[in-house]
């Protein structure tokens, strides 16, 4: 009886995957808001509040979802970000979804548009096509300072497809102490 010789093939060299690009943001997180009172209105008037969230990885690395509970901000609200990767084609949709609206179109009873997008020379951009007080908008998701340890976002809307852009929403990230 002759004995099976075993071949060893190399490993193609991996590059990092896009699917990754979202650890920075995994488990607990203090979050200090700041947000437009009033937006595509020209007002100046910032709100600020803080928040807890902590950020939870989907099976099989297809993305990752996270909480989202203010602290003194509209007592009861919860959100909840869905963010989830193609491998198709390296891309990433980040839906919004919270006690309030569900994220859900009132009409179809399906998940609101995402953002879609990724991330490139250090910053994750993502926007899409939304509905703002009953008029289109187009919404800008902006990731940066991903590798500080404090990482922000910030979220912009236009009403002028994209010629200009309202920044309404800051989220400035830090670890519990």
């Amino acid at each position: 009886m002759t004995t099976p010789h075993l071949i060893t093939i190399p490993s193609p060299a991996v590059a990092p995957s896009a699917a990754r690009d979202f650890d920075f943001l995994m488990g607990p997180w203090r979050i200090r808001n700041t947000r437009l009172v009033r937006r595509l209105a020209g007002c100046n008037d910032w709100e600020v509040f803080d928040a807890i969230g902590t950020v939870h990885p989907l099976p099989a690395s297809i993305g990752n979802y996270d909480s989202f509970t203010p602290q003194a901000w509209k007592p009861g609200f919860v959100g909840m970000a869905l963010r989830v990767f193609s491998p198709e084609s390296q891309r990433w949709s980040i839906y919004w979804l919270d006690n309030l609206t569900g994220g859900l179109d009132p009409a179809t009873g399906q998940l609101l548009p995402p953002v879609v997008g990724g991330f490139q020379n250090g910053v994750g951009l993502f926007e899409g096509e939304d509905l703002f007080e009953g008029r289109p908008v187009r919404v800008r998701f902006e990731w940066s300072q991903m590798h500080t340890g404090a990482p922000r976002w910030q979220q912009a809307f236009s009403d002028d497809g994209g010629a200009t852009w309202e920044v309404n929403w800051v989220m400035e990230m830090a670890r519990p102490v």
